[in-house]
């Protein structure tokens, strides 16, 4: 025997009824109305002439197109969230309000979210706006990491701040230590059997080089701690990692100050110039005796971290000259346009490295590129995490360079987020390499 579904709506069924299911009017009347102003605000916002500003680490979200079936439902909220114009100053009124009456910052960047890698925050090329975000290296553990508890930003005292994914990297990685840096190791020996240098440089977390800031406890610390020696012991061991360390050390006692902005997760200026005579001295001894490095001017760029947490800062930026001779300035405008190469060709100078050179990097490398074209005649530049969509470009890169440098920040290594280690990439690579050896 069947039992024939009511022929009314089960909302006009009596309440004793055991299928029926109340209409709740009232409630979905709200909730209608309030999924349509937040959705509706962003759009009647431009019309009026307002727009949003990008607060965050990456570009503002765009309209989901109508070709992606679902994906236009779920591609409507981050649209709507980054697309709300008044956003940036409610998470400053958020913040102000939770520190005034609460004495602690808001949890705006606690557990859950898909953690991404921290603006430049360093002049950009020359013809381009300077407060303009793009898309930057990810730096920490990759998406789905689980991150509950951790933040994405650490305040420490004398208003420093410190970038979370440096604990959370090590706590949680995506892959083991040992895996990291056993395909390090490949990739030197690709490059090397192939004929060529290779240069492995290892740059330090600002959490390592400058501790002194930190707070006696912030999520991670005690997970994070047992890494650290081990993750350096096998990168210079194992991998034959350059330890940017001891240099950046010296150069912070040499100049006084920290080699770390206090409100950005990048080395400074002086810092980048510490790796690039590191490395020049390292493919061609000597050669940096006759440079002449000179303080050209200062400059401020918005600081990556505080924006982060709904906040606002400046980096104060040195750009120096370099006279590699110890005439002529070859010094350049810092560029974050690196995941397509960017090749760099000029007259040979006295103090100057000729051979081609490509050099691989994270975010790390934007500071370093200003000064890089003054010590590398043929000189290409790329971020390595164009391994991933960009395979051929890539490899065509290491094909032509001769010298292979290998910039990867600390954190990058814990995580193990490191695209270009792939090993179907190194497969790869490694047959094009054999098939055009140097020397």
């Amino acid at each position: 025997m069947t039992t024939e579904l009511p022929p009314v709506h089960e909302a006009w069924l009596p309440r004793e009824h055991s299928l029926h299911r109340p209409r709740h009017g009232k409630r979905q009347l709200t909730a209608l109305i309030s999924a349509l102003v937040f959705f509706a605000t962003p759009t009647l916002m431009w019309v009026v002439g307002m727009r949003p500003s990008e607060i965050e680490n990456h570009e503002l979200a765009s309209f989901p197109g109508f070709g992606e079936g679902w994906g236009l439902f779920t591609g409507m909220e981050p649209w709507a969230t980054d697309n709300l114009v008044f956003r940036e100053e409610a998470l400053s009124a958020a913040d102000w309000a939770s520190r005034t009456f609460f004495g602690e910052p808001p949890p705006f960047d606690q557990g859950g979210s898909t953690p991404t890698g921290p603006l430049p925050g360093t002049p950009t090329e020359q013809n381009e706006n300077p407060d303009t975000d793009r898309d930057t290296p990810i730096e920490g553990p990759s998406e789905g990491a689980e991150q509950a508890g951790f933040r994405d930003v650490v305040e420490g005292t004398d208003d420093w701040l410190y970038y979370g994914s440096d604990a959370l990297s090590k706590c949680h990685p995506t892959k083991p230590l040992a895996q990291t840096i056993a395909q390090l190791a490949k990739l030197r020996d690709v490059v090397e059997r192939s004929g060529r240098t290779f240069v492995l440089v290892l740059v330090p977390d600002k959490t390592t080089m400058v501790p002194e800031h930190l707070p006696d406890t912030y999520p991670g610390k005690d997970c994070a701690a047992p890494v650290t020696p081990e993750l350096w012991q096998q990168s210079i061991g194992v991998a034959g990692g350059m330890d940017m360390r001891p240099r950046l050390a010296a150069a912070a006692e040499r100049n006084d100050k920290p080699m770390y902005y206090p409100l950005d997760t990048h080395w400074t200026s002086e810092g980048a110039l510490e790796m690039v005579k590191a490395v020049a001295q390292e493919v061609k001894p000597g050669v940096a005796e006759t440079w002449r490095i000179q303080k050209k001017e200062v400059e401020l760029v918005t600081a990556d971290l505080p924006r982060l947490v709904g906040r606002k800062g400046d980096n104060e930026i040195i750009n120096y000259r370099l006279k590699p001779d110890g005439r002529y300035d070859r010094a350049r405008n810092a560029t974050i346009d690196l995941i397509e190469p960017k090749r760099y060709d000029s007259d040979e100078l006295r103090g100057m490295v000729y051979a081609p050179t490509a050099v691989f990097g994270d975010s790390f490398l934007v500071n370093a590129s200003s000064y890089l074209p003054a010590a590398f005649a043929d000189l290409t530049m790329q971020y390595y995490r164009s391994a991933l969509n960009r395979p051929d470009e890539v490899i065509d890169t290491f094909t032509d360079a001769e010298i292979v440098v290998f910039e990867v920040v600390e954190r990058n290594i814990a995580a193990g987020a490191i695209d270009l280690l792939d090993q179907r990439f190194l497969d790869r690579l490694d047959d094009e390499l054999q098939k055009h050896p140097v020397g």
